[in-house]
């Protein structure tokens, strides 16, 4: 009974925190048609909200309020925004950030096997920050020829918002900025939801119960680029002394459905298997009996398994609860 309390507690308190940032994003952006409009921000509000009612919640509060603003011929296509107002709905999107993580370039090939490229980054201001997805060859060429590089500071324009990222397109631009960004926010945007609310590309914060775990597997990936080798040979670098990775597979439940999640070799540690266990059928078993049960926080993102035509989980984070801080917390 007293450790259920303490996790009310922990998710009372952080989804106070949540709810403080959406209701703050909504009331920026209000303030902005009001004064654009030259109407009250209790005027604007109640437009929303009567479009809110009107589409019968399909969309959040800011994507209604995008449409209010829209209907008032209101464009903030050429305004710049800080990353915190960044909302669904939102088209045109102008940011300025610096780069805190450049992920390297995947190459694929669509249905009808033509080549393309994709490349991703996590780009930050001092409000927070949002994962950036170029597609078209010329943006990412900027980044193969080292013009544009990590830590760099970055002027975005005509983007798009599309799960919670953005995107840019071949109508998007993305070049150097001389704007000096000294602090960055660098903590991640997640929301709270339920398992039975999740949709492919959320980036979630789930409280739920490992209820079955699988047995682990093994793989190994190039130590320069991260991609798996098979035969010793990287598609990249050619053959190589390849590194061994560990997956894992768990069901989480958290009372209003469950779904298979995926940990990779850091993510695992964070359940307190070690690399031993993961060998060793005898303490692997044992380790399962501990965890199977357990409460935890879990940061995921949502994403479509082709393979089998589900939806699952990757898990990036894990955050056991800490009795001794949440009482010290709770008598501060």
């Amino acid at each position: 009974m007293l450790k259920n309390w303490f996790y009310f507690c922990i998710m009372f308190k952080r989804g106070i925190k949540d709810r403080e940032m959406v209701i703050q994003n909504y009331q920026q952006l209000v303030e902005k048609i009001a004064k654009s409009s030259g109407l009250s921000v209790e005027e604007v509000d109640r437009k929303v909200e009567a479009k809110c009612a009107k589409l019968s919640g399909l969309i959040s509060k800011e994507g209604s309020a995008q449409i209010v603003a829209s209907e008032l011929g209101i464009s903030f296509d050429k305004e710049r925004l800080k990353v915190s107002e960044i909302a669904t709905g939102m088209r045109r999107i102008n940011i300025i950030g610096k780069i805190i993580k450049l992920n390297p370039i995947r190459e694929f090939k669509t249905k009808n096997n033509i080549p393309g490229k994709v490349l991703s980054m996590n780009v930050a201001d001092d409000s927070g920050n949002i994962r950036v997805v170029l597609w078209d060859t010329n943006h990412i060429a900027l980044f193969e020829s080292e013009k544009i590089r990590e830590g760099d500071v970055v002027d975005i324009s005509n983007a798009t918002i599309r799960n919670d990222e953005l995107h840019l397109s071949g109508f998007s631009d993305i070049k150097l900025s001389s704007e000096i960004i000294d602090n960055v926010n660098t903590q991640k945007r997640v929301i709270e939801k339920k398992i039975n609310e999740l949709k492919s590309g959320d980036s979630v914060m789930l409280r739920a119960v490992v209820v079955q775990m699988f047995e682990p597997k093994f793989f190994e990936v190039c130590p320069e680029c991260g991609k798996k080798v098979n035969d010793g040979e990287c598609a990249v670098h050619g053959k190589v002394i390849p590194v061994k990775r560990h997956l894992l597979s768990v069901v989480l439940d958290d009372g209003s459905g469950n779904m298979r999640a995926v940990l990779f070799s850091e993510q695992i540690m964070g359940l307190g298997i070690n690399e031993d266990d993961l060998t060793s059928e005898e303490l692997f078993t044992k380790k399962k009996e501990s965890i199977l049960g357990e409460e935890a926080f879990f940061v995921c993102n949502v994403r479509n398994n082709n393979l089998f035509n589900t939806t699952e989980l990757i898990i990036n984070e894990i955050n056991q609860i800490d009795i001794d801080s949440l009482i010290s917390s709770l008598k501060s």
